[in-house]
Formats: structure tokens, C-alpha cells, sequence
């Protein structure tokens, strides 16, 4: 996927990131085929890297800090760093191994950092691929994997590295005010009113206070973020996205009040979860109102060529008004 986002450097600085990561043992001779791109990102440009010792590695490298990124995006590495440790530290869930982290802008003007290479297939690519056992024998995978990333705890809700708020009303309320800010400031044109949505989200801010305990959420662990072998689901990768608030914000759950994401039967039987109840549908219906503004605003702020998400986009923010009786 093209972004302007994607902060590709040059072959001498992927060089020295080597160097400064591994030692400069580790950097191949020059004019080796040992650098490739990775296109499937949607924000942060990646590439695959050969070490002279033969390792496979992944470097990941933040947006130039000219081109301006929406709110939540801020921080999004450190954001996904710290998110990485905590899946480890707490869960079994399989993620890359963090191998180096550089934000000192010594050596790129943005942060970046090694991961290890996982040697799969990405589950969006090869979806079209498999049969409907296969498919429905993921998304429950999904599910269950969402589900134990959904036991980490937080002290507030909100950003992981802060700052929090104390109840989760508040920080969705926040979360979808800045997203409207962003939107204003370039003057993004909704399908609704500005004020319009504001008022659909206060008219049914009540439900939001359910959630009582602030829980990690990986929000992004879509098909695109999964990575599969034989069967399997052997690593979750993309985690800049992450925050601690209410688990039905996963994505997983999104197609559960919108048929043009799919069919949640199998994430939610095997993430666990009951029907949902009233408040719940509520709630989820928010978190897809939240989703939509994102996929409008961000074809500006990416600079997209066609209009084809912004017009998908648009669909779904009518049908979600709609939906919450506006």
C-alpha cells in the first residue's frame, strides 16, 4: 500500500542501521541482493534485510517528521514497542522478538527498530485461497488470541505510554474528539455533519460506562496483521495502534453490526463471548462510527490516489448512524 507516511531511507542509511544494530560484520557487501521492501504496511515502511550471517530480520522505520500524521498516530512506534513487551511478558500470544530500538534520530530522522522475520504468509493475502473450514478455523484462532490479549490490565484508559482518563467514557469521548479535530482541520468532508456526529456519539455516550476496567487493546488485529504456516497462526504483527479501554473495540467484533466486514460468527465463538446484549450492540456500533471517521480522515492525511476507501468509508458511517437510530 502507498502512503506518503512511508519514510523510505536510502541504502547507505539502512547500512549504517545495520552497523549501529547488529556490528558492521553483519552488513553485506555491497551490490548483494540483501534489501527488500515489505508492501503490505499501511503507515510505516518495513523492509526485509539479509545479515551476512544469513538471519532474516525486519526494520521498521516511523513516518518523516514533516509529513503530519493524525492524533492517534503520534508516538506510534514507542506505542508499539511497549505493546510488544507486554504481549510478551504477559501472553503467549507469538509476536516478533524486538532485536534493536533506536528514537535517539542519530542515524534516521525517525524512530525505527529490528524485529525478527517471520517466515509466513500474511492471512489477508491468502485468504481468497482457502476454504471455509480454513477461513472459519482463523478467525477462531483470532478470536482466542484476541481474547488472552484482552487479560492484560491497565491502570487508566487510554494511550499505553499515557496520558489516561479514569473512565472509559472519557477516553472514547477524547479518542473520537480528536479524530473530528484532525478531520476539521483539513477540512474532510463527512457524510453527516461534524456536529451531527457529535451528538449522535453524546446521545449514546451512557452505554460507555459499563466498561469499568481498562483492558489492553490491540484494536488492529485484522487478517492483514496475521501471520499463518501450515495451519497455523504463527505470529500477530503491527501492534502501533494499541491502547487500554473496552475489548468489544476489537476488530474482530466489528462485523458483528456490519455485514460489509464480514461474518464474526467463528472470531466470536472463539474469542468466548455470549450474544452480545443491548448496551453492548450500542457500544459496538460507537467503536464502528469511531472505525469509519478513521478510514474517511486517514485518505487525506495519506494523501491516497483514488477515492475508493473514502467512498467504502462513507457507506459505513451512514449505515452506522443509521443503525444507532439517527
Amino acid at each position: 500500500m502507498e502512503s506518503i507516511t512511508k519514510n523510505r531511507q536510502p541504502v547507505e542509511a539502512l547500512r549504517t542501521m545495520i552497523a549501529r544494530a547488529y556490528g558492521p560484520e553483519e552488513v553485506c557487501d555491497a551490490g548483494e541482493e540483501w534489501v527488500s521492501e515489505l508492501s503490505d504496511g499501511w503507515f510505516n515502511v518495513a523492509y526485509r534485510i539479509r545479515l551476512r550471517s544469513g538471519t532474516r530480520v525486519v526494520l521498521k522505520i516511523a513516518p518523516p517528521p514533516d509529513v503530519e500524521v493524525m492524533t492517534y498516530e503520534r508516538g506510534a512506534m514507542t506505542t508499539e514497542l511497549e505493546a510488544l513487551r507486554l504481549i510478551r511478558e504477559h501472553t503467549k500470544v507469538p509476536v516478533p522478538q524486538v532485536d534493536f530500538a533506536d528514537q535517539t534520530h542519530e542515524v534516521c530522522d525517525a524512530d525505527y527498530f529490528f524485529m525478527t522475520y517471520i517466515d509466513a504468509d500474511n492471512l489477508h493475502v491468502v485468504r481468497d485461497t482457502l476454504t471455509e473450514t480454513e477461513i472459519n478455523a482463523y478467525d477462531e484462532a483470532l478470536g482466542a488470541i484476541t481474547r488472552e490479549l484482552n487479560t492484560i490490565p491497565g491502570t487508566a484508559f487510554g494511550p499505553l505510554a499515557g496520558p489516561g482518563e479514569s473512565t472509559w467514557r472519557a477516553a472514547f469521548l477524547r479518542m473520537v474528539e480528536e479524530l473530528l479535530g484532525d478531520g476539521g482541520r483539513r477540512d474532510v468532508v463527512l457524510p453527516h455533519g461534524y456536529d451531527v456526529i457529535r451528538e449522535v456519539v453524546a446521545a449514546h455516550a451512557d452505554s460507555l460506562d459499563e466498561v469499568t476496567e481498562p483492558r489492553f487493546v490491540a484494536w488492529d488485529l485484522w487478517p492483514g496483521n496475521c501471520m499463518v504456516r501450515d495451519g497455523r497462526v504463527v505470529a500477530i504483527v503491527d501492534h502501533e495502534r494499541a491502547f487500554y479501554g473496552d475489548p468489544l473495540m476489537e476488530f474482530g467484533f466489528t462485523a458483528s453490526e456490519s455485514g460489509a466486514f464480514g461474518d464474526a460468527t467463528a472470531f466470536i465463538r472463539g474469542y468466548g463471548h455470549r450474544p452480545l446484549t443491548p448496551t453492548e450492540r450500542t457500544r459496538r456500533r460507537l467503536y464502528n462510527l469511531h472505525l469509519a471517521l478513521i478510514q474517511i480522515i486517514e485518505t487525506d492525511f495519506r494523501a491516497h490516489p483514488g477515492t475508493e476507501q473514502y467512498d467504502w468509508a462513507c457507506g459505513r458511517l451512514r449505515e452506522t448512524v443509521a443503525l444507532l437510530g439517527e
